[in-house]
């Protein structure tokens, strides 16, 4: 399963389309397709709102606000594709909203030395959700999608020490 941070959708696009390709090839069978997921954060969701509501296409998110600007994307041009993408592959759209995000990017830098964009962070915090849904299992393989440096970002707060309870949820 791929966990993609889902602004206008040219990646999550681009990548079903390698894999399609890849298959016609016959250097992937349907048993190792895998399945896409839309990550969007709560505060600007429209392929989660049309994936949701059976739609093809996604109406326009009105006042859009996310701490993940690359997501940050009301009306995407590839939209139809995006949902006909996850439908084809079996996957999902779910959003996050930008406090699991945060805690998520925290998580990251704290226990792995990651420093994760907030876009990145989206994709942690939706395969812990989607983990605790029961849509994907904690054994299945999964790609999360970190896009960007987070450098270009405030970092965590590094004044308080690790505590892993803090990430239990």
């Amino acid at each position: 399963v791929i966990f993609y941070p889902t602004g206008g959708g040219t990646g999550l696009i681009g990548m079903w389309k390698a894999f399609q390709e890849l298959k016609a090839l016959g250097w992937l069978d349907d048993e190792h397709m895998p399945r896409m997921v839309a990550v969007q954060a709560a505060g600007c969701a429209p392929i989660v709102r049309a994936f949701e509501a059976g739609a093809d296409r996604a109406d326009r998110w009105e006042n859009a606000e996310t701490v993940a600007a690359g997501i940050r994307v009301p009306a995407a041009i590839g939209d139809f594709l995006i949902l006909r993408a996850l439908r084809e592959s079996g996957g999902f759209a779910i959003a996050v909203p930008d406090d699991r995000i945060l805690a998520a990017r925290e998580e990251a830098a704290r226990r792995e030395g990651v420093l994760l964009c907030p876009e990145g962070a989206a994709t942690l915090a939706a395969w812990q959700e989607a983990v605790k849904r029961g849509l994907v299992s904690p054994e299945e393989r999964a790609v999360l999608f970190n896009c960007a440096t987070g450098l270009k970002y405030p970092l965590p707060d590094r004044s308080r020490p690790y505590d892993p309870a803090l990430f239990a949820s």
